[in-house]
């Protein structure tokens, strides 16, 4: 079983995203990735939704936008005991030289450090944290 640390690198390529600084946070039950704007849509009698990001921390003139089906809206509650409903996606999350679906709550973090958290649903039976250590899979090359 592989360890990370309590902050690394991924990506999401289904998404178009080709790495993304997350923070691994034991205390959060879902993933959630940052998202300045949410746009709904109807596909084929499904719900999807397009999504407008800065997947860059510290820096919000890139932007990205992609596209995903809705699995799910859900209530959250955030570190600050908030209550929010947010849209939920599937997608796979590319860690460690592994690729596997993950399941992601939708959001604005342009208040947070991370645009990303990997949540324990995400690391369960995958992966061991040390808390200590950062970017024990590596840093992005470029």
């Amino acid at each position: 079983m592989m360890t990370l640390g309590w902050r690394e690198w991924g990506g999401l390529p289904q998404l178009g995203i080709k790495q993304v600084k997350m923070k691994v946070d034991t205390g959060a039950k879902t993933s959630c990735l940052h998202a300045f704007q949410l746009d709904p849509f109807e596909r084929d009698g499904q719900t999807w939704i397009r999504i407008h990001l800065h997947p860059v921390q510290d820096n919000n003139d890139i932007e990205h936008v992609c596209e995903a089906r809705v699995v799910d809206r859900r209530k959250v509650r955030d570190s600050g005991g908030h209550e929010e409903e947010r849209f939920v996606v599937e997608t796979e999350l590319e860690i460690g030289g592994q690729c596997f679906p993950i399941e992601l709550t939708l959001t604005n973090r342009d208040s947070m450090r991370f645009r990303m958290l990997l949540g324990r649903q995400a690391m369960c039976g995958r992966f061991l944290v040390d808390p200590q250590a950062s970017y024990l899979l590596g840093q992005p090359l470029s």
